[in-house]
């Protein structure tokens, strides 16, 4: 925690510090990227800040403070711009799973609380930049757990099986042994929660999408589960004739996560292994709640990222919270890449998503992203890491349509991943790229090159959005991306600072924050 303070203590003295530039870029244009989407113009004006959180700070329960950016929500009622031009606010983080690069443990999934202060450094260039303008200060972790109160873990769901309450879905269920980190215990049975994505009601009640379901569930402002919506049976992972919830992920006590846990490896139909509601959104009414894939389903090309690229995007009527309704269902294309590590029969691939946004204009950003690229990856380059934005106004309601939804229904190709000719499918409209050097030298970090702490980390896997003028909302707005490191680090822990770790890449991940400056218009 102390390097945490340390961190947020600087805040005041930093604003307006410099670094040394790095030379991996050249000066700024005045607009960096633009796309217009069915009529509407985003420009993506300029990269406005840059943050982290160094990656061994802690949470209240004596827990490393990682994972941060695997889904945020950012409070519109809480965001002030200050006499001095700054801007403070109020971010909410969603961890996964805990640290599970060597196997999954049985960490209780959890939400993150943190005042921001946000510096704009508009004067920043790549001769003259800027040092980190976006700091943290932790405020609050709330733990989640099932509706009977038991805390919910990041071990993986068994192969087969539920857990059942009155009132709710058949639930995953993980069975584990001993404490569920390799030490002594009664061992038992949770709610397995691979958490990716969050919004937080007026009430400080918390919507969650998860992979391991993909469920998504609602939990009070305490933790503890509320009502849990399971998908149409396309989605939910069948094998060998029967659900079967295991993403295939063991626990870190045996074997230190090696090997398979489930035959087979992969499910026949519904979701992949850790493709499940990646991305998660609400309308600015509350009223409807929005989920993506990561990628495609099994059975429409999901095991092969050159096939991999329709997917499906779900929307529920809460209304009435505590009786969610399916209300939609429509087909994304996900943006194609070339990735230049992988030969000429293994290209173009899908890049996958990792997170949505709703906006008031009715059409979507989407964080899609290739893999394998970035501090602490096999390569330190990135070709493909965006905001784009989508549109379903003329796309096909699958739902609406009918036929689609049972296990094995297909909206694509199973082999080559095209889409059936009767669906259309939404408009997918190319934006903001992270990975220019130009922009992202004038804050001294960088893609590709060294693989440094200035490196942009692979996973970055969050949006959030507030205006750019608080007082006069014009179309303006910052939008704001925090990277999951995966809890990597030197100096971990886990189990209440009961089970220290140090990750066998040898690498230290801060938890890395970008804010974007985007005008939106007619």
């Amino acid at each position: 925690m102390n390097r945490l303070l340390l961190t947020i203590s600087l805040a005041a003295g930093a604003i307006g510090a410099t670094i040394r530039s790095r030379g991996y870029g050249v000066s700024s244009p005045s607009v960096v990227n633009k796309t217009t989407c069915n009529g509407v113009k985003y420009e993506y004006e300029e990269l406005a800040g840059y943050g982290y959180v160094v990656s061994d700070a802690v949470d209240k329960l004596g827990d490393t403070l990682g994972g941060l950016g695997s889904s945020i929500h950012l409070d519109r009622s809480a965001w002030r711009k200050l006499d001095n031009g700054s801007y403070s606010g109020v971010l909410w983080s969603l961890p996964d799973r805990g640290w599970n690069t060597q196997g999954t443990l049985n960490f209780n999934p959890r939400v993150h609380k943190f005042n921001i202060i946000f510096n704009p450094q508009p004067q920043a260039t790549v001769d003259n930049p800027s040092g980190p303008n976006l700091f943290f200060e932790y405020l609050d972790t709330i733990a989640f757990s099932g509706p009977d109160g038991t805390p919910c873990t990041g071990l993986d769901a068994d192969a087969t099986g539920h857990i059942s309450f009155p009132g709710f879905p058949d639930l995953p269920v993980a069975t584990y042994t001993g404490d569920g980190f390799g030490g002594d215990g009664s061992g038992g049975k949770r709610i397995p929660v691979d958490a990716e994505g969050l919004y937080v009601n007026d009430d400080g009640s918390f919507w969650v999408s998860d992979e391991y379901g993909p469920y998504i569930y609602l939990f009070g402002a305490d933790g503890k589960m509320l009502t849990a919506i399971r998908p149409n049976d396309a989605i939910v992972p069948v094998r060998n004739g029967t659900t079967s919830f295991s993403a295939n992920s063991p626990p870190h006590y045996i074997e230190n996560g090696e090997g398979n846990d489930v035959n087979p490896e992969d499910p026949e139909s519904g979701r992949d292994n850790n493709h499940g509601f990646e991305g998660l959104s609400v309308s600015e009414d509350g009223k409807s709640l929005w989920v993506l894939l990561q990628a495609a389903a099994v059975q429409e090309g999901g095991l092969e990222k050159q096939t991999q690229r329709h997917t499906r995007f779900l929307k529920y009527d809460i209304s009435e919270p505590l009786a969610p309704a399916y209300a939609g269902e429509w087909i994304v294309p996900l943006p194609l890449y070339t990735d230049p590590t992988a030969k000429k029969s293994k290209n173009p691939k899908a890049a996958a998503q990792s997170e949505i946004l709703a906006l008031d204009n009715g059409q979507f950003l989407v964080l899609a992203r290739d893999s394998s690229a970035g501090h602490g990856a096999d390569t330190s380059l990135s070709v493909y890491r965006q905001i784009d934005v989508f549109d379903i106004s003329g796309a096909t309601d699958v739902k609406a349509a009918g036929g689609y939804d049972c296990v094995g229904c297909n909206i694509a190709d199973p082999e080559s991943g095209k889409l059936k000719g009767k669906i259309t499918p939404a408009e997918y409209c190319g934006f903001l790229d992270f990975n220019v050097n130009a922009q992202l030298n004038r804050f001294g970090v960088h893609n590709g090159g060294d693989q440094d702490e200035f490196l942009l980390n692979e996973k970055w896997e969050s949006l959030g959005v507030v205006p750019v003028d608080p007082s006069a909302p014009n179309g303006e707005v910052y939008v704001f991306s925090l990277s999951d490191n995966d809890f990597i680090t030197q100096n971990g822990f886990m189990d209440g600072g009961k089970f220290p770790y140090s990750d066998d890449s040898g690498y230290s991940l801060d938890s890395q924050a970008l804010v974007f400056k985007v005008r939106i218009s007619k």
